[in-house]
């Protein structure tokens, strides 16, 4: 069975976003890890080389395909911010019809700019999904 190409790192999380080029993406982004930090109340340690996550979680699918990653975490893309919540959206429906501006993948939520969003609700999808972990 193959490892997951991306693997938690020691690199500095401070180090990653403060060089980010974008003033506005970086300002978003120190706004999340305040966020996430105080919601989940763990570390942030960087996972390759542009991903910032919080906690580890363990987990198997029935394929038998297993590996490790991180609970909930974001990462400053090029096109978006994507936030990475493992529980996934289908119980997220109605937080999701009152968040604002978005695209959703399987785990990934897609977001242009903070500004889009209602803070409020995107707080209470972090806590919830870390809850459910």
């Amino acid at each position: 069975m193959s490892e997951n190409k991306t693997q938690k790192t020691n690199a500095s999380v401070i180090d990653f976003l403060n060089g980010l080029p974008d003033e506005n993406k970086r300002q978003d982004c120190l706004t999340l890890l305040e966020m996430m930090s105080e919601i989940t109340d763990l570390e942030p340690k960087m996972w390759g080389a542009s991903i910032v996550g919080f906690g580890d979680v363990h987990y198997k699918y029935a394929s038998g395909r297993e590996g490790d990653w991180f609970k909930v975490g974001f990462s400053p893309r090029k096109q978006n911010l994507t936030l990475y919540m493992m529980d996934g959206f289908p119980k997220y429906q109605d937080l999701l019809a009152k968040l604002g501006k978005h695209k959703t993948g399987v785990s990934c939520l897609y977001i242009k700019k903070l500004s889009d969003v209602n803070i409020d609700i995107l707080r209470q999808m972090i806590a919830q999904s870390i809850s459910a972990q």
